[in-house]
C-alpha cells in the first residue's frame, strides 16, 4: 500500500491506466494550445503520476494459485458447510478458490446453462440420470486420463466405476452416497425376546410369524410425506425387485425395457403384500400405512413399550432418531441390517442414491480440484461431521463418528452390486404413477393388475 493509503481504493489496473491517460491527454493538450501551466498544475501532475506508480505497485498481486473453479450442486445449509470444509485443505494447498452456486433446481437452470454456452467448470448431481442426459449431448469432459481408471478401480468397487461410465468412458466421479436397503430394529427388543435377525426373505417371513403369535407387531410401514407421498412404500418394492430378479432385469425395468404388466414386476408387489397387507404384522394396518408421515413411523420402534420392532427406511434414518432419541446409543439403543436375500445368485445387491461429480470445462484448476475429490481421504472432514457415506476404499472406517455410520460405509464399499433408486431414475410423470400405484395397491390389491397398467400407460408416453 502507498504512504498516501491509495490501496484502500483497491484501483483496478485498467482504472487507474485510464486515469493516467485522461491526465496526460489534458496536461499535455493544454500544451498542445498554447496554454500555460502554473508551476503547482505541473508538481501536481507529477505527484499524480507517482501515485498512480505506487498504486501498481502496491495493488495486491493476483493469486499464483491454479485458479477458481465455479461448481454447480443442490447441497445447501449444514451439506455445503461440510463440503467448504471438504475443500478448505485443497484451496489452502494450490492458492485455488472454490465459487458454488448452489440451487433446488438444479436440473433445469444447468439444462438452460449448457445451452446458454455458460455452464459450470463441475457440476454435482443428484444422480446418474442427469449425468447420461448431459453425456448424450456431448456436453460432459471426459475424466479417464485425469483420474487414470486404474486408480479408480483400486479405489472404488466395479458397481461403482460402471455407474460412471457411459459409451466405455468414464464421466462421473461418485463422491457421496446413501444406502437405501436397511432395516432398523431395536437390539435390546431384539436379544430380550431372543429374535435372531434374518439373513433370507423366508426368515423374514418366519421371525415377522414369530413375533406376532408372541402378541408383538412386527413392522411400521408409513407412506405419508406430502405431495410425495408413496415414495416409502416404492423403496420396498425396489429392494424385492433387486433381490428376486437381479440387476439386469432391474435395469430394464427402470429403463421401460420390460412393461409394468411383466410377471416379474407383478411378483415383487404381490411380495410387498406378504408384508404389508398380513393381518397383524403392521401396526395399524393399511389406514394407518397410509395414514402416517414416514418419520413417525420410525419412532414406533423405540417408544415404551414398542408399538413396532422393525422398519425399511434409508440410512438417512440414523439421523432424525438420534435427534428424537438423543439418549439411544449408536449400535445399542438402535441398529439396522441390510434387507435379507431372496434369490442367493443378487446376495449382497444394495439400493440406494449419490452425488456424482462431472466436468463441463477442463482447466488447470477444475482438473486439479477432481483430483483432489477423487482421494477418498479429502472427505474425512465431512465424514467426522456426520451424515457422510462415501463410496471410496481409501477413506478409513476409522474417520466415521459411530459404529452404525461405518456399517453403512461397508455397505457402499463393498457392495457387489449397486443400483440407484429406482423411482428417481424414472420420469417424473411415471415416478408419481409408481407413487400413487403402491398406494392404490395397498387400497385394492385385487386390483393390481388394473393398477400395474394404469402406470404402463404414463410410461408409454413419458419414455
Amino acid at each position: 500500500m502507498s504512504p498516501f493509503g491509495l490501496g484502500r481504493f483497491a484501483l483496478s489496473r485498467r482504472v487507474t491506466e485510464k486515469m493516467t491517460i485522461r491526465a496526460q491527454s489534458a496536461f499535455f493538450q493544454r500544451l498542445g494550445r498554447g496554454g500555460t501551466v502554473r508551476e503547482f498544475e505541473f508538481r501536481f501532475f507529477v505527484i499524480f503520476l507517482g501515485l498512480v506508480s505506487l498504486t501498481f505497485i502496491c495493488a495486491p498481486v493476483e493469486s499464483r494459485g491454479v485458479g477458481s473453479v465455479h461448481i454447480m450442486g443442490v447441497w445447501g445449509g449444514d451439506e455445503l458447510k461440510a463440503f467448504r470444509s471438504v475443500v478448505a485443505e485443497w484451496e489452502k494447498r494450490t492458492g485455488g478458490r472454490v465459487e458454488f452456486e448452489g440451487t433446488r433446481d438444479l436440473a433445469a437452470i444447468l439444462r438452460a446453462r449448457v445451452m446458454g454456452g455458460n455452464p459450470p467448470d463441475l457440476a454435482i448431481l443428484p444422480n446418474p440420470a442427469l449425468m447420461k442426459e448431459f453425456a448424450r449431448s456431448g456436453k460432459l469432459k471426459s475424466i479417464d486420463t485425469i483420474l487414470e481408471r486404474s486408480g479408480i478401480r483400486n479405489n472404488f468397487s466395479s458397481a461403482w466405476v460402471q455407474m460412471g461410465t457411459v459409451g466405455g468412458t468414464l464421466l462421473g466421479l461418485f463422491v457421496k452416497g446413501t444406502v437405501k436397503s436397511t432395516v432398523w430394529y431395536n437390539p435390546k427388543e431384539f436379544a430380550a425376546n431372543r429374535w435372531g435377525v434374518p439373513k433370507t426373505w423366508e426368515g423374514l417371513l418366519s421371525l415377522s410369524d414369530r413375533i406376532v403369535s408372541e402378541g408383538k407387531t412386527p413392522w411400521s410401514i408409513a407412506v405419508e410425506s406430502g405431495g410425495a407421498s408413496g415414495w416409502p412404500a416404492t423403496d420396498w418394492i425396489q429392494e424385492i425387485f433387486l433381490r428376486e430378479s437381479g440387476p439386469a432385469r432391474y435395469d430394464q425395468w427402470v429403463n421401460h425395457e420390460i412393461p409394468w404388466t411383466h410377471d416379474q414386476v407383478r411378483s415383487t408387489f404381490r411380495k410387498f403384500g406378504q408384508i404389508a397387507l398380513t393381518r397383524g404384522y403392521v401396526t395399524g394396518g393399511v389406514e394407518a400405512i397410509l395414514a402416517t408421515h414416514f418419520i413417525e413411523g420410525a419412532y414406533l420402534l423405540f417408544q415404551r413399550p414398542p408399538r413396532a420392532n422393525m422398519v425399511l427406511l434409508g440410512g438417512f434414518t440414523q439421523g432424525f432418531i438420534a435427534k428424537q432419541f438423543p439418549r439411544l446409543k449408536p449400535g445399542e439403543g438402535y441398529d439396522f441390517f441390510p434387507f435379507p436375500v431372496i434369490d442367493p445368485r443378487y446376495k449382497g445387491a444394495v439400493t440406494g442414491a449419490a452425488d456424482v461429480v462431472v466436468m463441463f470445462r477442463d482447466t488447470v484448476a477444475s482438473r486439479s480440484l477432481l483430483k483432489y475429490l477423487a482421494t477418498g481421504k479429502a472427505w474425512t472432514p465431512w465424514a467426522r461431521r456426520g451424515g457422510y457415506a462415501s463410496p471410496h476404499r481409501s477413506l478409513g472406517l476409522e474417520a466415521y463418528p459411530d459404529p452404525l455410520a461405518r456399517k453403512l460405509a461397508t455397505l457402499l464399499t463393498t457392495s457387489s452390486v449397486f443400483r440407484f433408486d429406482a423411482d428417481d431414475l424414472m420420469p417424473a410423470e411415471v415416478q408419481k404413477s409408481f407413487w400413487k400405484g403402491t398406494m392404490d395397491y395397498l387400497r385394492r390389491p385385487e386390483e393390481l393388475d388394473a393398477i400395474l397398467q394404469e402406470t404402463e400407460e404414463v410410461a408409454k408416453e413419458a419414455y
